[in-house]
Parts: C-alpha cells; structure tokens; sequence
C-alpha cells in the first residue's frame, strides 16, 4: 500500500469512510488519475498536473481543487475561506456529499485542469 492509501485507512471515523467514498466517486469519474502523497496529503495528478487533494483537517475532509479559478461557475458550492487560489468541497459527514455536484465540478475541473493555478 503506497502512503496516500495509508493515510486514507488510517484516519479514524468517520473520516476513513468520507475518504474511502471520495476516492470511489473521483477515480470512477475521472479516469487516468494518479494518487500520490505530496505534502503529506493524498494527491491527485493529472496528465502530470496536480489535479487535487484530500485533507483531514478541523473536523472535516476537504477536497482541495487545483484549479479552481478557471471554474467560477461552482464558486457556490466551493469554499475559499483564507485562501488565495486554492478552493474545495468540504465534508462532516458521508451524508453531506452530494455526489452529482462533486461529480459536476470534478467534471468541470478535468476540462481546465491543464490551464494551471492561476487564472490569467
């Protein structure tokens, strides 16, 4: 097991589940996804480009988005609170993830993915 994989199981509940579902729903939506442990964090890359991220943190997970800037249309939905760039999806509880919205903007976030952090 690689050590993104050991942070997933490791996490005590209801975290370990909230990850174990996430990681279901964005890697059956977003095929060619590479998991690895960068900062500490499981992270995922696409076409060698970070793509995003899954955090335990303040009694949540958050779904950190690469490239959120170039998908305004889901500022709605996205938290961006004491960040510059970087937004997510953050979940207390399993029942708190709407999969059609994540599948949505994980959609939407494949499509701009290569355009990088910043919006220019």
């Amino acid at each position: 097991m690689n050590p993104a994989e050991n942070y997933i199981i490791n996490q005590p509940e209801p975290y370990k589940s909230i990850l174990l579902q996430l990681q279901v729903i964005i890697e059956s939506t977003v095929k060619g996804l590479e998991l690895k442990y960068k900062w500490k964090l499981p992270y995922y890359y696409l076409g060698g480009n970070p793509f995003c991220y899954l955090n335990v943190t303040k009694g949540y997970v958050d779904v950190g988005l690469w490239a959120a800037a170039h998908i305004p249309e889901y500022d709605q939905y996205l938290i961006g609170e004491k960040r510059k760039v970087i937004k997510s999806l953050r979940y207390f509880s399993l029942d708190e993830i709407d999969q059609e919205v994540l599948v949505s903007v994980l959609i939407a976030l494949k499509e701009v993915n290569h355009k990088g952090f910043w919006k220019k």
